[in-house]
């Protein structure tokens, strides 16, 4: 393992660059995670055609303020939700690790660090006092019931846009649990394996990690994701929606971008949206939605754009 560590080396960046003197800790070369957000509507670790994806559908709900109400087919609507499954890779050199800490209990969220694995000796920080990154997000309890465990604010957002690029809904997602999920297909010299290295050791951990899980007392968690894995939330979880209400008929783009505003540090930001192109209809080749809505519109799927931000306006 040391040996795919110092062949690296080359292409290490130093803390200094990617998080400021202050927390440079000398001119230590870190190996930086590389977050790609993955096909919207796919399952973790799709690897197959993104426009065959199924993870995604139309669902009406009769009250409009449940996170994740039932589907209903009959009945009044009170709304009606894009929902589909949005997931995260890492395929950069080194581990996504985020250290959350709070001083006492009477301190409703935590603080963030993000921590980077040694490119010199392979060593992880595992402490949020060791960790190098400040990170501005913060953590909270969400006391759900379908939770109840530490989440980390906006790590991923969603946007439905028009093919002009104009946002049309935002998302109400309000933070995420990270942890190795699944593996993607990716060759990557730095992928965990079964032995006793630093990588390997964060590995185990976050394939069972669950955030703090029935601990709304504690003072620190951990959350992240191994190289070569990935985080998903299915489309059935709560807020894995975007409200179409009230959006006329017209095509859209459903975009998903995953650190944003590149807080994190990451090898590359290039990777970091993905979008899926589709058609709403409302019933009767109505223009915009019935103020009363009885019947929800037909959605299609177009494309789908891994990678990209824009969707809709590309020419098939």
């Amino acid at each position: 393992m040391m040996r795919r560590h110092l062949a690296l080396i080359t292409t290490a960046v130093l803390v200094a660059a990617g998080v400021g003197p202050s927390h440079a800790q000398g001119a230590e070369q870190v190996l930086l995670p590389d977050l790609r957000q993955a096909p919207v509507g796919c399952g973790g670790g799709f690897s197959g055609n993104p426009s065959w994806c199924v993870d995604w559908d139309v669902c009406p709900v009769a009250d409009p303020a449940a996170p994740n109400g039932e589907c209903v087919q009959v009945g009044p609507i009170g709304a009606v939700r894009l929902r589909f499954t949005t997931s995260a890779d890492n395929v950069g050199d080194g581990p996504l690790l985020i250290h959350g800490s709070r001083a006492d209990a009477g301190q409703r969220e935590m603080t963030a660090r993000q921590a980077f694995q040694s490119a010199v000796d392979g060593s992880i920080p595992m402490a949020y006092d060791q960790a190098q990154h400040p990170v501005p997000a913060t953590l909270y309890y969400e006391p759900a019931a379908t939770h109840e465990h530490w989440h980390l604010l906006g790590f991923e957002h969603f946007q439905l846009r028009t093919p002009s690029g104009d946002t049309v809904v935002t998302d109400r997602k309000t933070g995420f649990c990270l942890g190795d999920r699944y593996e993607t297909r990716d060759r990557l010299p730095n992928r965990p394996t079964a032995d006793d290295s630093p990588q390997s050791r964060l590995a185990a951990a976050l394939q069972v990690n669950r955030c703090g899980h029935h601990s709304p007392g504690a003072l620190s968690v951990v959350q992240g994701i191994s190289v070569g894995h990935g985080d998903d939330y299915l489309h059935t979880v709560d807020f894995q929606w975007l409200d179409i209400t009230a959006v006329p008929s017209g095509v859209y783009d459903v975009v998903n971008v995953v650190n944003g505003d590149r807080t994190l540090v990451e090898k590359s930001y290039a990777n970091n949206a993905s979008a899926m192109a589709v058609s709403i209809r409302w019933p009767g080749n109505a223009t915009a939605p019935p103020a009363t809505v009885t019947i929800p519109p037909q959605v299609r799927l177009l494309r789908n754009c891994p990678g990209a931000e824009r969707c809709a306006a590309l020419r098939r």
